[in-house]
């Protein structure tokens, strides 16, 4: 039928061998509907698995297909007998050597249980993911840094010829996370965030309404906090202004700097007089009595 040809169509390519698919053909030519029952929930980045009453039957290599493109290595399927593509980092996995559900990872990664998310294993959330082993970022010849070993052995399969070299490529500051655009009312305090990636290290200076001084100064009610990450090469830095006045008002700086040159994202701030109202289109009024349901381990603002 044209819902078995679309299943066969859908799956063939990632999740089962030529074995696999005449083994299917012999039961099901009849009976298509139990195919399609027995055909599990998709993962996340891949196709579902054949679950239910799949059996493994005596290995024979010569049809097993080809397996080409695999950016990860080649792994066995889940009779351990064919080759298939082994799962990228970052791709859902499964715990141990048995390739049963969503496949083992490929070559120098390992299977690892989110640390956040792992708590919920026990409900039926599976949420393992493919780690590479080796952490260490690596200069590649095309002037990226590759951030493990694993990154870049995904980028040598596209280019054959690129090298690496130990430690990342020396690089202009990058802003990952710039400050945002504040308003608030007079006396409330706000807080300004700028994340910057570099190598070597950048150094985070902050700055009011384009004027050479380097904020805090000498204004007590004003803060900046920094601390490495949250990713290697990264520097996080917080402008905190405390019971703010409309004098506060203006436009806010951050600028990451290292030998190799510097780059600056700016925020303007807002401050309305006492006894005004916060709300605009992209806001909506809160009950003290709202209830919300936050994800264990996310970051909340209130």
């Amino acid at each position: 039928t044209r819902a078995f040809l679309d299943a066969l169509n859908l799956c063939l390519p990632f999740t089962i061998s030529l074995r696999e698919f005449l083994t299917i053909c012999q039961r099901r030519l009849d009976a298509t509907a139990p195919f399609l029952n027995d055909v599990g929930s998709l993962s996340f980045f891949g196709c579902p698995r054949l679950l239910g009453d799949h059996v493994c039957e005596e290995c024979m290599p010569e049809l097993c297909h080809e397996t080409r493109g695999c950016r990860a290595g080649l792994v066995r399927d889940s009779c351990g007998c064919c080759f298939e593509c082994g799962n990228l980092e970052g791709q859902s996995c499964d715990l141990g050597d048995k390739n049963v559900h969503y496949g083992i990872c490929g070559e120098g990664m390992e299977c690892k249980l989110d640390p956040i998310n792992g708590a919920y294993e026990d409900e039926g959330v599976h949420d393992a993911q493919c780690v590479c082993v080796t952490q260490e970022p690596m200069c590649g010849s095309d002037g990226r840094t590759y951030m493990n070993l694993c990154k870049y052995k995904e980028a040598a399969f596209e280019s054959p010829g690129l090298n690496v070299s130990d430690g990342p490529c020396k690089t202009v500051p990058i802003i990952k996370v710039p400050p945002r655009d504040l308003v608030n009312v007079s006396g409330s305090s706000v807080v300004f965030l700028c994340e910057v990636f570099a190598f070597p290290m950048a150094l985070v200076e902050w700055r009011k309404d384009g004027k050479d001084v380097i904020l805090p100064g000498d204004d007590p009610h004003i803060s900046v906090q920094s601390r490495g990450g949250p990713q290697k090469y990264e520097l996080s830095s917080w402008l905190q202004i405390e019971e703010t006045t409309r004098a506060d008002s203006g436009t806010y700086r951050c600028t990451g700097r290292n030998e190799v040159g510097d780059v600056s994202a700016a925020a303007v701030l807002g401050i309305l007089p006492p006894g005004n109202k916060l709300c605009n289109s992209n806001q909506r009024k809160h009950n003290i009595n709202d209830k919300y349901t936050i994800k264990k381990g996310l970051n909340v603002s209130i």
